[in-house]
């Protein structure tokens, strides 16, 4: 198949390893959740609904000093540690991932531009000799010529 010239080369949008990750978090419903709890955790709508929630708890439902909201607030603490740190190791398995896939296509490059030095090796001997055979062809006749014509004056004045 021709490349038309006339058409700007497509790149793929993304890596293929990040293709892979992305097909296998969106085919496990856990990690979706996951995500999605950490997309949110991680927003600022998350901070102001916090800022929100707390205030009217602890001006309208707490009288004392607000035992319940600590308990709330720890236990919230603990789930969303936990959240961080399945995106992280999931993150870590990506780049694991990646990692891996870039190692494997470097070793094939290494291998394909060892194989081409080979190739050039070889036909740069090649070329090279032949070069020299057809120099020594000519030469040769054109050497014997001349010591023919540098012996027959020598002889003679000898």
């Amino acid at each position: 198949m021709a490349h038309d010239p006339t058409e700007p080369h497509q790149l793929p949008a993304h890596h293929p390893v990040v293709l892979e990750e992305v097909e296998r978090r969106s085919s496990d419903v856990q990690i979706r959740v996951a995500d999605a709890i950490t997309a949110f955790a991680g927003s600022m709508k998350f901070v102001y609904l916090h800022v929100v929630v707390f205030a009217v708890w602890m001006l309208v439902f707490e009288k004392s000093p607000w035992p319940t909201l600590t308990l709330i607030v720890s236990l919230e603490a603990i789930f969303l540690s936990t959240f961080v740190m399945i995106g992280q190791n999931r993150q870590s398995a990506f780049q694991q991932a990646k990692a891996d896939h870039d190692f494997l296509t470097n070793e094939q490059e290494l291998h394909e531009n060892t194989e081409l030095t080979k190739t050039v090796h070889e036909l740069t001997t090649q070329i090279h000799q032949h070069v020299m055979a057809m120099r020594d062809g000519a030469g040769s006749g054109a050497g014997t010529a001349s010591a023919a014509g540098t012996a027959g004056p020598a002889g003679k004045s000898a």
